[in-house]
C-alpha cells in the first residue's frame, strides 16, 4: 500500500493499485528530443501495463569523475524541459540535487527533489530539501547500510516533511565495484517509507582509470527481479535509445528497447509475489 502522498502524485494515472511504481529515464538531460523520445516510450509502455510512472532526468550531472564529461545543457534548459515532459504527458517528475541553494531553484520545476547517495548525509541539503515541502528520495550512500538511513529520515520528517522515499544503490565492494545487500529493502521500509531499488547505480564499476565509470548492464534484470521479490516498492531504471551513445553513464543503462519485455516480466513476478503473500 503506498502512502497517500504517493497515491496523489499518481492520481492523473491509470494504474494497478498492486503494482511497483518505476522511475525512469536518461541519466541526463542531453537534448530535447532525446528526453521526449524516451518519455513518450516510457509513459506508453507503463500506461499499457498499469505502473505508476516518474518520469527522471537530471538537469545538471555535479558528481562526474572527469573534469571533462558532459554535465549538461544549462540549468534552465535541463529543468525547463523536465517540466514540459511533465506538463506534456501528465507524469511527475524528478532530478537530482546536489548543493542547499538548489532545492529552491529546482523545486518549482520538478514534483520529486533527489538526494544522490555521495550526499545523502548532508544536513543542509536534506533540510533545504525538506523545506521545499516537496517528495524527498534519498539515495543510500554506498558506504552505508540500511539502518543508517533513518538518521536522514529523522532529519527530513524534524523538518516537518513527511514525505520521504529511500533509494538501494548498492555498497561499495572494493575499489571498482558494488555489492547489493537485499536486506537492506525491507530494513529501509523500517523506517516508515518506501522503498526504491536503483537498478542501474548498482551496477555501476566506478573509478576507472579511464575517468569514465563502467557498469554491468546486462544484470539490470536480475536486480530488478530480485528487488521485486523482496519486496520493493519501487524501481529506479535509468534507459536512453543508444547507450553507447549516451552523454553520461551509458555503461549502466538499459538500452530503450529492452525495458518493455523487462517491465513484462517484472509485472508477473510481483502478481506471484503478492498471490504468495495472500496465502
Amino acid at each position: 500500500m503506498l502512502p497517500s502522498f504517493l497515491t496523489d502524485l499518481f492520481n492523473k494515472q491509470q494504474y494497478n493499485s498492486n503494482s511497483f511504481f518505476l522511475i525512469a529515464g536518461p541519466c541526463v538531460v542531453e537534448s530535447e528530443e532525446i528526453v521526449m523520445e524516451i518519455a513518450d516510450t516510457v509513459y506508453a509502455i507503463c500506461k499499457n501495463l498499469g505502473i505508476p510512472y516518474v518520469f527522471k532526468a537530471s538537469y545538471r550531472k555535479a558528481n562526474r569523475t572527469s573534469a571533462n564529461s558532459f554535465t549538461g545543457i544549462g540549468d534552465d534548459n535541463g529543468l525547463s524541459i523536465i517540466k514540459k515532459v511533465g506538463a506534456h504527458y501528465n507524469l511527475p517528475t524528478t532530478s537530482d540535487i546536489h548543493a542547499h541553494e538548489e532545492a529552491s531553484m529546482a523545486a518549482p520545476f520538478i514534483d520529486i527533489l533527489q538526494i544522490p547517495a555521495f550526499l545523502c548525509r548532508q544536513t543542509d541539503l536534506l533540510l533545504a530539501a525538506a523545506n521545499t515541502n516537496k517528495i524527498v528520495n534519498v539515495k543510500k550512500g554506498q558506504f552505508l547500510s540500511g539502518e543508517s538511513m533513518q538518521f536522514a529520515v529523522d532529519k527530513i520528517k524534524k523538518a516537518g516533511n513527511d514525505k520521504v522515499l529511500l533509494t538501494e544503490r548498492g555498497n561499495t565492494f572494493g575499489y571498482q565495484d558494488l555489492i547489493v545487500d537485499y536486506r537492506n529493502i525491507p530494513t529501509m521500509q523500517k523506517h516508515g517509507v518506501p522503498v526504491i531499488m536503483d537498478c542501474t547505480h548498482s551496477l555501476q564499476q566506478p573509478n576507472q582509470t579511464s575517468g569514465i565509470t563502467g557498469g554491468n548492464p546486462q544484470m539490470i534484470g536480475t536486480i530488478a527481479k530480485a528487488a521485486i521479490a523482496t519486496g520493493v516498492n519501487g524501481l529506479f531504471i535509468e534507459t536512453h535509445p543508444n547507450p553507447s551513445l549516451a552523454k553520461s553513464d551509458g555503461a549502466n543503462m538499459l538500452p530503450l528497447n529492452q525495458l518493455e519485455p523487462l517491465l513484462e516480466k517484472l509485472v508477473r513476478l510481483r502478481e506471484a509475489v503478492i498471490k504468495n503473500e495472500l496465502n
